[in-house]
C-alpha cells in the first residue's frame, strides 16, 4: 500500500495537514536539543522528511540512517536526497521489528507516524530501546484522537469523511486514506502508549499534545 502512494505521498501529507506537518518535525527534532555529533536512526522513514529534518538541523551530525520496509517510499526519499545535495544521511530497507544497526549504536531516535503501523508495538520499542546507547533520547509523532468534545467532533468529520476522500482522488488509491483514521482509531491511546514506553525500560517520558491533541510528541531516554 505505501508503495503504491508513494509518488503523491509527500504532497498528500502537506495538503492534508495544511502544511502543519512540517511543524511538527520541527517540534520533535528540537525536542532532542541535538549538538552535531550524534548518530540518529529514523524509523518508519517513509520518505525521509524527518531524517532530513535531523541532518538540516544540525548538518555537523555525524551520520543519519533512515530504516523502512517499503523500498518505493525510500526511492522518493532517495531523490529528495540527492537533489537538494544533502550529506549523511542514509536510507535502509529494514524491519521495524529487527532494526538493521547494533545494540548501543545511535543516541537519539524518531518516528514520525510510523509507529501505529508496526505490527508489533512493543516490540518495535524493545528494538528501538536496544538500538540507543545508554541516555539515547527518543521523539515519537503520532496521531490520536482529541478529547476535546468540539475539537473531537470536528477531527472525525474530517478525518472520516473528508480526508479519505481527498486522498483517494490524489493517489489514486482506494484504500490507503481510508486505513489512515482507522490504523488511529485502532491505536493506542497516549496513556496506554506511555505505559508501553515505560514497560520496554525507557524513562523521564513525556507524551505533550500539538495541535488541540491531533497529534502527540512522545519524548523519552534509554536509562
Amino acid at each position: 500500500m505505501f508503495d503504491a502512494i508513494a509518488g503523491r505521498y509527500d504532497f498528500l501529507n502537506h495538503l492534508l495537514s495544511a502544511g502543519i506537518d512540517r511543524r511538527w518535525r520541527r517540534r520533535a527534532i528540537a525536542s532532542l536539543e541535538l549538538t552535531g555529533s550524534e548518530r540518529v536512526l529514523d524509523l518508519c522513514t517513509g520518505t525521509g522528511d524527518l531524517a532530513i529534518a535531523a541532518m538540516e538541523a544540525q548538518p555537523g551530525a555525524a551520520r543519519v540512517v533512515g530504516v523502512d520496509f517499503a523500498g518505493a517510499m525510500l526511492g522518493r526519499g532517495l531523490q529528495k536526497i540527492r537533489d537538494r545535495q544533502i550529506r549523511g544521511v542514509t536510507l535502509v530497507r529494514g524491519d521495524a521489528a529487527r532494526i538493521p544497526v547494533a545494540s548501543g549504536s545511535v543516541d537519539a531516535a524518531t518516528v514520525a507516524f510510523g509507529i501505529r503501523n508496526v505490527q508489533d508495538t512493543a516490540g518495535a520499542c524493545a528494538e528501538i530501546y536496544r538500538a540507543l546507547a545508554p541516555r539515547g533520547r527518543l521523539a515519537i509523532l503520532e496521531f490520536a484522537i482529541p478529547t476535546q468534545p468540539i475539537v473531537r467532533g470536528a477531527y472525525l468529520w474530517y478525518f472520516n469523511r473528508v480526508l479519505p476522500g481527498i486522498g483517494r482522488l490524489v493517489s489514486k488509491h482506494s484504500a490507503a486514506y481510508g486505513y489512515l483514521p482507522a490504523s488511529v482509531t485502532a491505536f493506542a491511546s497516549p496513556d496506554e502508549f506511555v505505559t508501553i514506553l515505560r514497560n520496554q525500560g525507557f524513562t523521564a517520558i513525556h507524551a505533550s499534545p500539538l495541535t488541540f491533541g491531533i497529534v502527540y510528541l512522545y519524548t523519552a531516554r534509554r536509562a
